[in-house]
């Protein structure tokens, strides 16, 4: 009798245990959140958005009307070439994490992996995130706007006077040597160099602006001047379409910016109050800077100043307060209108548009000033207890950054300039890129 109770105790845990483990292991199974998944799908657009039209049009109403075509075409190339890269191998540097321990310095530490080269293992129901559970195929996508802004911002630079083969290649060096590498370092986690530095850049102010400006400005260098300039007149052909354009930036950059908190969660509706606050502060300190300085505020200088408030939130949008975005989109403003206009014209440098003055500055800026108010103590909501050692880390990122760009992008731009060639010839620069490059016009009147 005791022998038949065991068996059939035997059998009824056969049934059980079994019934047991899989609801365990439903338990466990990661599930994917809805709502922060629609949101997320909004914020790629968005980001997305901030390139084509949005800086296409920023950008190319900066130019003469004879390079308003070349401008758009570069913003639109790079957008196809970044795209396809990214999927190849650029995810796979930037967020493989073979190989990292944190506080161990390696290789990886540097560049990632090659274990998602072509997207390898991703599926519909491969699932990432910590605040919030959403696709991976929505957070390569999210990450892949990132990549694809930041080649394009360097446009801006070197705008009106490089040839279309040689910036294609460029770009796409660039962004293997360059930008993966960087977006590694800061964002890929436990044994990334900077990540383990402890460097804040919520949504790019290193990874993105100071990196692009960098580029910008070693790029205007190295390629030169534009004939006539300083002497000739160069003005916008149609501010209408950068007034366009930079609104369409402001929009877009709450899928960045907010976007980054990769949830739809209080930090991404913090980091969406304090883009708009340092925004409209920005766009007032150039504009009022401007008008005391010359005599009148101009559209093309609010446009920039909006430009320099996008730009400086971005690596503090979230963890800092509502005030601390007042300060930094005030300070920026005011900084950037000064280095876009005094200090390009004290030393020379021929950065077209401005993406030296505007991304490089406001993202140091950002980026500095991330460490002040991302403290408590001064209406943050980061981890920040000591300002001065936070600044200094800081500090460290931007410096890094700004080398390791600077010395890479001068590499770059001089070998391809050895063996292809960089810079359109004097008669191509004379009747704009647009026919010479492209066989087209703007305006056909």
């Amino acid at each position: 009798m005791t022998l038949r109770k065991f068996a059939g105790l035997g059998a009824l845990l056969s049934i059980v245990m079994p019934s047991l483990a899989m609801a365990a292991d439903e338990v466990a199974a990661p599930v994917l959140n809805s709502g922060d998944t629609a949101w997320m799908l909004t914020a790629t657009a968005l980001v997305l958005f901030m390139t084509i039209p949005g800086l296409a049009l920023f950008y190319g109403g900066m130019v003469r009307s004879k390079n308003i075509l070349s401008v758009m075409m570069q913003c639109f190339a790079i957008t196809g070439l970044i795209s396809i890269l990214w999927v190849v191998y650029g995810y796979s540097i930037a967020f493989d994490t073979t190989g990292m321990e944190q506080g161990v310095v390696n290789f990886n530490s540097f560049f990632g992996g090659m274990g998602k080269a072509f997207l390898a293992g991703v599926t519909p129901d491969s699932i990432t995130g910590s605040a919030a559970l959403f696709p991976e195929a929505v957070f390569i996508t999210f990450q892949m706007t990132f990549a694809i802004i930041t080649p394009a911002l360097i446009v801006g630079a070197f705008a009106e006077r490089m040839k279309f083969s040689a910036m294609l290649i460029f770009m796409a060096i660039w962004f293997t040597l360059v930008y993966a590498p960087i977006a590694h370092m800061v964002w890929s986690g436990n044994g990334g160099l900077m990540w383990d530095w402890g460097v804040l850049d919520f949504a790019g102010g290193t990874v993105v602006h100071i990196n692009a400006g960098v580029a910008g400005l070693v790029a205007c260098i190295v390629l030169g001047k534009r004939k006539g300039f300083p002497t000739t007149p160069m003005a916008p052909h149609n501010l209408g379409y950068t007034l366009i354009g930079a609104a369409m930036l402001w929009i877009g950059w709450f899928g960045f910016n907010a976007g980054s908190a990769a949830a739809a969660n209080g930090t991404a509706g913090m980091a969406m109050l304090v883009t708009q606050i340092a925004t409209a502060a920005a766009a007032l300190g150039w504009m009022f800077a401007e008008w005391i300085t010359h005599g009148k505020p101009s559209a093309l200088g609010i446009a920039s100043g909006v430009v320099a408030g996008l730009v400086a939130i971005t690596p503090a949008a979230g963890t800092v307060g509502p005030m601390g975005a007042l300060v930094i989109g005030l300070v920026a403003g005011v900084i950037c209108f000064f280095c876009a206009t005094s200090l390009k014209r004290k030393l020379g440098y021929d950065d077209s548009l401005d993406a030296f003055g505007v991304h490089g500055i406001g993202g140091i800026v950002g980026a500095i000033l991330t460490g002040v108010f991302a403290a408590p103590a001064l209406g943050g909501f980061g981890t920040v207890t000591d300002v001065a050692a936070q600044v200094w880390i800081q500090c460290k990122g931007v410096g890094f950054t700004v080398i390791y760009t600077g010395i890479v992008t001068y590499v770059i731009l001089k070998v391809l300039d050895m063996v292809i060639g960089l810079r359109v010839t004097e008669e191509e620069e004379a009747v704009g890129l647009d026919l010479a490059q492209h066989n087209e016009r703007g305006y056909n009147l």
